[in-house]
């Protein structure tokens, strides 16, 4: 028994080596055709749908069949070669013999296109951050920058906005993103002053991130607002865009601004994109928490995120209670997750709102009721609490949080009598908010709206009807799996 387990052991890993190791080089080398194809042709959608296809490959990504395919692709000996092969480990050289051999056989003209060099950097970048190797992944990163910086072709611009999003990763793995800012700066002036609109606003997220995440808040708002404004090119790098503006909003204390924007990133971002989402959401409950307003339940029973936004929805309890004991439990519960997702500065201004709302549960259940019964009831620990009470109570009645005049000389609270709020123009400013949102929704899908290329043309051959047919397939084939995307 002891030795069937041993030759069942000794026999899978040979054939689960050798059996996907030719297809998914095979299938490397339909993408390099397809690059190719897009070079020579100015295709954009053809590079386009090249790296989706590449994402997709991304696990099966080895040793052996990168070093297959850098032979394939680039010449022998030449500095690219030399330099790529450097950075990936050393297998045994029985394998590397079969992979060198079976590739020469194959690919007897190499291909010197500057876009498959890039490409070849691409690759290599993916498997160092997928195996781990961080150090690596940041000398490759650099050296494929390098490169692009002397590269002014349409073409590459593509490749170059995924190179630079994972140039910003490998250095944010070793917690040196700080290093890197000026490069960052460097490139989108590049960008700009060359017209790549996909990598300017690629770099700009890149660049906003990199503020963000030193929380140099007023720096990222002064690079963003005076940052070339363009259409958005890339649906992912403008779910981003609104994202950060969503927080930047939020620390100024623009919170429907930044309600606007963190509910259109998590609505735009595609399903697959859970954790980014699921970002999103937790930020966008505090700022509706921050506004007066209470989530919905179906907020927090979104498919794959209950877990996710248990304390969230446990914070937002408290504050529709309007309980400051409860809200002082939930915030000492949850301090790591809180503190972990960078949000505690938000849950301190949260106290503010738990008081009001209590404040407001007092005004409607009692028409009249002392201070200290005000105070003992919102649990308020300081060391004057009638006092304090006081205060918050004038504040509310000042702000219009609730309709009660004060009793100083006998410490009461009076409250007045709730009016038809019919008769206000309360409703009309709700339906109104809610017919503009519907009409901008409305817009920015005509917006966003896409048309196949020639659709006017008077008179066409059987063939290039044909031809037109399959690129409107591929073309609706790219828009339906562009949201399956799941690089966030």
């Amino acid at each position: 028994m002891t030795q069937d387990v041993e030759m069942k052991d000794y026999t899978a890993p040979s054939n689960s080596v050798s059996s996907p190791g030719p297809s998914t080089l095979h299938q490397l080398k339909e993408i390099a055709s397809l690059i190719e194809t897009g070079t020579h042709t100015k295709e954009m959608r053809r590079i386009v749908r090249a790296i989706r296809l590449t994402m997709a490959l991304r696990r099966k990504l080895k040793v052996q069949v990168l070093s297959g395919f850098l032979d394939f692709v680039l010449l022998l000996g030449s500095e690219a070669h030399s330099r790529l092969s450097a950075y990936l480990p050393k297998e045994d050289e029985h394998d590397m013999e079969i992979d060198t051999a079976t590739s020469t056989d194959e690919a007897r003209v190499k291909h010197l296109v500057p876009e498959l060099e890039i490409y070849c950097y691409l690759l290599v970048l993916l498997f160092l951050i997928d195996q781990k190797k961080c150090n690596e992944a940041k000398a490759c990163s650099s050296a494929s920058i390098a490169r692009i910086k002397n590269l002014n072709r349409r073409t590459v611009d593509v490749l170059a906005s995924k190179l630079y999003l994972y140039y910003s990763y490998s250095y944010e793995l070793t917690g040196d993103l700080a290093e890197i800012r000026g490069n960052l700066l460097g490139l989108h002036r590049i960008a700009t002053l060359r017209h790549d609109e996909l990598g300017q606003e690629t770099l700009l997220n890149l660049l906003l991130r990199n503020y963000l995440h030193y929380n140099l808040y007023d720096q990222a708002e002064k690079l963003r607002s005076k940052a070339p404004r363009f259409e958005a090119h890339s649906n992912q790098q403008f779910c981003r865009y609104l994202f950060y503006l969503g927080k930047i909003r939020t620390i100024q204390l623009e919170y429907t601004d930044a309600k606007d924007s963190l509910l259109q990133a998590a609505r735009k971002a595609p399903v697959a994109a859970r954790g980014f989402r699921i970002q999103c959401n937790k930020w966008a409950i505090l700022v509706r928490l921050l506004l007066g307003e209470i989530p919905e339940r179906t907020v927090f029973m979104q498919k794959g995120m209950e877990k996710a936004l248990r304390p969230y929805f446990e914070l937002t309890n408290a504050v529709r209670v309007g309980d400051l004991e409860l809200f002082r439990s939930v915030a000492e519960k949850f301090a790591n997750t809180f503190s972990t997702d960078r949000v505690h500065n938000l849950i301190v201004r949260l106290r503010h709102n738990v008081i009001r709302t209590g404040l407001r549960n007092i005004s409607i259940s009692y028409s009249r009721i002392s201070l200290a019964d005000v105070a003992s009831k919102l649990r308020l620990d300081s060391t004057n609490p009638v006092a304090d009470a006081e205060s918050i109570v004038a504040k509310a009645i000042n702000d219009g949080a609730i309709d009660a005049t004060l009793d100083h000389s006998n410490g009461w609270m009076v409250s007045k009598e709730t009016g038809d709020i019919y008769a206000t123009i309360e409703p009309q400013i709700a339906f109104n908010s809610r017919i503009a949102f519907c009409l901008n929704m409305h817009n920015e899908a005509v917006r966003a709206l896409r048309y196949p290329p020639n659709v006017q043309k008077e008179k066409e051959s059987a063939e290039k009807r044909r031809e037109r047919l399959q690129q409107e397939q591929e073309l609706a084939k790219h828009i339906a799996e562009e949201e399956e995307e799941d690089d966030f």
